[in-house]
């Protein structure tokens, strides 16, 4: 295009748009009348559309519609300012009339299969873009795009795949596509197609650091942790600000108890991001686990200084108090964490615990049951009711509440061991070497936790035998 045609298309078409725009305002300011025609509007209108002023385009589409009645592409852009303010209903009204005067115009077909899936009937709404593909030839490409646009904004990832299957096979040399496609699977979860149109797009557009963190996002989601760690590493040797992907690095880390590699990724990231109480918290965490509670304290601290109603560094500080032997201090943290978070069965697990060593075995058995409505698989939180109740000598009142968490959870280890231990206290023998087979098919490992239920002088001979033939003579 010479100089001269892009003065004309360019900067001379946007200060006419600008002037027109000017125009309108002046109109409506000092309450007159004007006319402009039916191109000075669409201008008007797609400014206000491309400004996010719904009021304002809606405002000048409907005075547009009035001096332009029988304008398609008038009443076509007030349908889709009408469709952005949510009146889905009133914009297929105004379609019905429109079809009737433009039956071969895909784009009225386009808007009304999203007004369509505005509402829920996304049935409906793909009749209508596939009609609309087969109104224009020439404008495959663009119908397609914009059927694509229309289900990835109303969230029909599943939907839209065909089409930008079909849009890929017409625009091969237009990588976009791949990405967009990767996404696409992704939301759905199909997360192996995900990572094949992600590594396509990654082929043509190497240094595209979000293609690179999404690939994390979804090997971490796969377990793939080390593939993880490599995506995210190119991501940020692509672009060292992004901060989502230093977070992320930083969260796998400290998932692997690579403690002390996740500590200086979490110090950048808070770098970047200085008033990230999460990151604190995570940090926190960090330095609690490699045994360094100055650090830790400090950045729980820091983090309840920034957020005090968040649950986790208060949770964290009673567990370095605990750890430390500060029982008591250990309460007051536990208790204020559950009074933020009484969902989390880890804090009311633990505030179990830190009673049950004061002793105080009434209120550690109601946070172990409270832990357990919460998480019903919870093997520690059942381990150390078990040993709360035998030490009472409560095992004939404890096999009714153990054989009902039996049947809710099914055949797990932790279950299994305390129905054991129970029935072997009651001299049940034949139950208790059932449930003890059980338990040691199904998780042989955990019969350390549990191995204070089993004291020497109440096993039988047969069970005495059976935990020799597996290795676990007492």
């Amino acid at each position: 295009m010479s100089k001269m045609e892009d003065d004309k298309f360019g900067y001379h078409w946007e200060e006419e748009i600008k002037q027109a725009v000017q125009k309108y305002e002046r109109m409506r300011r000092n309450n007159e009348k004007y006319f402009f025609d039916v191109i000075e509007f669409e201008s008007i209108i797609d400014y206000y559309i491309d400004n996010n002023n719904s009021v304002k385009a809606f405002e000048a589409a409907t005075l547009a519609s009035q001096q332009h009645p029988n304008s398609v592409s008038i009443q076509l852009r007030k349908a889709r300012v009408l469709l952005d303010k949510g009146r889905a209903v009133e914009t297929l009204k105004m379609l019905r009339k429109l079809e009737n005067i433009e039956p071969g115009n895909h784009e009225v077909y386009i808007v009304k299969g999203t007004a369509l899936g505005m509402l829920g009937d996304i049935q409906g709404a793909r009749k209508m873009f596939d009609f609309a593909l087969t109104l224009d030839s020439d404008e495959t490409e663009n119908i397609l795009f914009s059927i694509v646009t229309v289900l990835q904004n109303l969230n029909y990832y599943e939907q839209m795949i065909p089409y930008m299957l079909k849009l890929i096979e017409m625009e091969p040399d237009f990588k976009a596509h791949l990405y967009d496609l990767a996404y696409a699977y992704e939301k759905i979860e199909n997360y192996n197609y995900s990572i094949i149109y992600y590594l396509k797009y990654l082929e043509e557009e190497p240094f595209s650091d979000s293609a690179w963190y999404n690939l994390g996002i979804i090997y971490n989601k796969l377990d793939q942790s080390d593939k993880a760690l490599e995506a995210y590493d190119f991501a940020l040797a692509i672009n060292s600000q992004n901060t989502f992907a230093l977070f992320n690095k930083g969260n796998i880390l400290s998932n692997l108890e690579r403690y002390a590699d996740a500590i200086p990724v979490y110090l950048e990231y808070l770098e970047n991001e200085p008033d990230s109480f999460e990151a604190m918290t995570y940090l926190g965490e960090c330095y609690e686990k490699i045994n360094d509670y100055v650090m830790s304290r400090k950045y729980y601290q820091d983090a309840i200084d920034l957020a005090p109603e968040y649950a986790d560094p208060w949770f964290g500080l009673g567990v370095i108090e605990l750890n430390s032997g500060n029982v008591a201090d250990s309460l007051i943290f536990f208790r204020k964490a559950v009074r933020l978070d009484d969902e989390n069965p880890e804090y009311w697990y633990l505030l179990g615990k830190a009673h049950y060593i004061k002793r105080e075995l009434k209120s550690a058995m109601s946070c172990f049951r409270e832990a357990l409505k919460i998480d019903t698989y919870y093997d520690e939180a059942w381990a150390d009711l078990g040993r709360i109740i035998l030490k009472e000598n409560l095992a004939v009142k404890a096999i009714p509440y153990f054989e009902h968490a039996y049947q809710v959870t099914g055949n797990i280890a932790g279950i299994n061991y305390l129905l054991a231990a129970c029935y072997l206290q009651v001299s049940e023998s034949e139950k208790a070497f059932r449930h003890l087979s059980l338990a040691l098919e199904s998780g042989k490992d955990y019969f350390r936790e549990y191995s204070d239920l089993f004291p020497k002088e109440i096993l039988t001979r047969k069970i005495n035998k059976l935990l020799k033939n597996q290795g676990l003579i007492l």
